[in-house]
């Protein structure tokens, strides 16, 4: 999806705001990506101020943009009545707790702002064009650094008091597991167990680095698995797209298919194999999720 912009195409600006990278993106109407850059997650006013400076570069080169989208990482407030709404919630990244996100952009290019979190933004971009097409209820979940979740049901991104926090559910303990978890606010939820920082604290490597015969691969599986069950049970999800850096160690996918089914013990509708899917998008799910968000906004 790279290439050069033509010149009847509209052009959207698009950032992927997470924890430890902000993705910033061209893209043209056609789902292009014409351009994109990363810088480091900093402090709010110095992330945002870099990130204003990249776009401002892409304006001046390819055009005034039609709307701009913002995926961001969690917990914020996407409720359009809030009048929160773009800011940060209450969240472990130092520093962020309540700075506005969306409001510097605004300010800065004047063109209408599409807001939701980084999960809920991939889950509608692996529905439009990836791995979900087709799925009227779909899942999207992230595995790195946090774990977060975000979901398409009836074809429409859920927001209900907030949004899904799919990442702080409370798991059963495998058996061989007594690692205390890393979550600063429920210590063993899902994130606590089985995000890449977890990992690290437990075995001192991320689960790619462990041999392949190691029982880390196991737990983690075992616990990604309770939320798909989670999911299948609330949701029905015709699709459950596994992404984040974690999802990409060999096997592990393959790994949670086979855990889900041997849990749900032949309960739920559909196949685990069939159902837990990579990212169809690949790395671009988040830049695309941002893209889908600046272009519902820009129709209003």
């Amino acid at each position: 999806m790279m290439g050069r912009m033509t010149q009847a195409a509209t052009v959207y600006g698009c950032i992927e705001a997470g924890g430890t990278k902000f993705v910033l993106g061209l893209v043209a109407s056609d789902a292009r990506i014409l351009a994109r850059t990363r810088i480091a997650t900093a402090q709010p006013a110095e992330t945002g101020a870099a990130a204003i400076g990249w776009l401002r570069t892409a304006v001046a080169e390819h055009g005034r943009f039609a709307a701009i989208g913002i995926a961001t990482f969690g917990p914020a407030e996407v409720l359009h009545a809030s009048p929160r709404w773009g800011f940060m919630a209450d969240t472990p990244k130092p520093g962020w707790s309540g700075a506005d996100i969306a409001g510097p952009y605004a300010r800065a290019f004047g063109v209408p702002i599409g807001f939701d979190t980084d999960v809920n933004a991939a889950a509608v971009a692996e529905r439009r064009w990836g791995a979900a097409q087709g799925a009227e209820n779909a899942v999207y979940i992230t595995v790195g650094t946090g774990i977060g979740g975000g979901a398409v049901i009836n074809g429409a991104p859920v927001h209900g008091l907030g949004h899904p926090e799919m990442g702080h559910v409370p798991v059963a303990r495998h058996a061989e597991d007594r690692f205390g978890g890393v979550c600063p606010f429920h210590g063993d939820c899902l994130e606590g167990l089985a995000s890449g920082p977890a990992i690290e604290r437990r075995w001192g490597k991320s689960l790619s680095e462990l041999p392949r015969d190691h029982p880390g691969h196991g737990i983690i599986a075992h616990y990604l698995a309770q939320l798909c069950i989670m999911l299948t049970g609330i949701a029905a999800p015709s699709r459950i797209v596994i992404g984040g850096g974690v999802s990409q160690t060999p096997g592990l996918i393959d790994a949670v298919r086979r855990e889900t089914r041997r849990l749900s013990g032949g309960y739920f509708a559909g196949d685990p194999m069939d159902i837990i899917v990579p990212p169809g998008l690949g790395e671009n799910s988040g830049l695309l999720g941002a893209f889908a968000l600046a272009r519902d906004a820009e129709r209003g």
